[in-house]
């Protein structure tokens, strides 16, 4: 196969950027960029999970129809990745409705695509399907505004969801969301909520939440849960990013943090590359440990700099202008079906382990989903 858009190498991450493996590559594919023996055994060696990466990003309407050509199925396969967060951003009056819809959707695209994928239930799902050479998908929401009542929680969790945020950008009946102008924190009935996801084995996610509804849902629930897809408010203040507070308490209660390829999230001006995204993995792995840290691309193969202009425009336009989109939106050199490959070679050329790559890459979240995903009858409203 051939990459679908830019070759890598191309896209701002030349060989300049790993003078210590440069000497001595392989293509994986005819035509595509070429890597290190070791970045590819590491990555072929690791369960690798992408805490947020939605199969496709289209706003067509039926997306989720249609069965993948033989191009598209390469590229899943030959990404590296097992583990896909499927999550979208749903909320609204017909929260509810979209949510039951959207699970309906993707885990039928799944089943219409059962040669390249696998539906997640339980965490030794993920570990089957690197067995088979499948592509694992784990179903999310980036909202919890389909929980009408505390039983929508275990309704939605037999229906195969996983992990739901606690807010996306705006306020809900949880708490606030990173681009409210007031952050009040998590409400009462989202207290009942986190303890109903924490009974029934569902991950609490708080990637949107406000710096105080972060906190909130860090101190309230009793165990471990996630920030699956952000960045560091050291590094580049956004409103989606997370402060120094947050991660260390995350960290503390042993959650696990995901590093994203968002341009604006990872750094002020451009050039934005993958050497610009390391630095973030760095920032929580020096402010905690390696075992806080992941990946949350927070886009799907290709990203979303190749999205239809039209469908480009009309995204870009869903968000407050606090996000501040630049021209692009992905990070050069993490913006391709190969970028798992292209982030192993720069942690292999900052002198991390193969022990850390692998729990960066997805052992990390493999340990927290195991502790997650096992219901606690004991978690009770604070």
């Amino acid at each position: 196969m051939t990459l679908s858009r830019r070759n890598m190498l191309g896209s701002g991450a030349s060989l300049l950027a790993f003078p210590m493996i440069a000497k001595s590559r392989i293509a994986l594919a005819a035509g595509g960029p070429a890597f290190s023996k070791r970045a590819i055994d590491v990555v072929k060696e690791s369960l690798v999970i992408d805490m947020l990466a939605p199969l496709k990003i289209s706003l067509t309407a039926d997306a989720y129809t249609r069965r993948l050509t033989d191009a598209e199925k390469a590229e899943f396969r030959g990404s590296g990745i097992t583990g896909f967060h499927s999550a979208w951003g749903l909320g609204g009056p017909d929260a509810f409705t979209d949510a039951l819809e959207n699970l309906a959707a993707w885990q039928g695209f799944v089943g219409r695509n059962s040669d390249v994928f696998t539906l997640v239930g339980e965490v030794e799902d993920l570990d089957r399907a690197k067995a088979r050479g499948l592509c694992a998908v784990i179903m999310g929401i980036q909202n919890a505004e389909h929980f009408r009542t505390v039983e929508d929680v275990a309704r939605f969790h037999r229906l195969g969801l996983r992990c739901s945020q606690l807010t996306y950008n705006s306020q809900n009946m949880i708490g606030s969301g990173s681009t409210d102008r007031v952050d009040g924190g998590v409400s009462d009935f989202g207290v009942s909520i986190i303890a109903e996801m924490e009974k029934v084995g569902m991950l609490v996610d708080i990637s949107h939440c406000g710096d105080q509804t972060k906190l909130d849902g860090i101190q309230l629930a009793k165990g471990p849960i996630a920030i699956t897809h952000s960045n560091c408010r050291a590094l580049v203040d956004h409103p989606r990013t997370t402060t120094d507070e947050a991660i260390k308490a995350l960290a503390a209660k042993g959650g696990v943090m995901g590093i994203t390829g968002v341009r604006m999230f990872i750094k002020k001006t451009d050039p934005t590359t993958i050497v610009d995204l390391v630095d973030h993995i760095d920032h929580v792995r020096k402010l905690t440990s390696i075992e806080h840290v992941g990946i949350g691309s927070d886009a799907d193969l290709n990203g979303y700099d190749d999205m239809k202009p039209e469908e480009y425009a009309i995204l870009k336009s869903s968000y407050k202008a606090s996000y501040g989109f630049r021209e692009k939106i992905d990070t050069d050199g993490f913006d391709h079906p190969k970028k798992t490959f292209t982030l192993a070679e720069e942690l292999i050329r900052r002198g991390y382990s193969n022990a850390d790559i692998k729990a960066v890459l997805g052992g990390n979240f493999r340990r927290l989903l195991a502790q997650t995903w096992t219901p606690r009858p004991e978690a009770k409203s604070s």
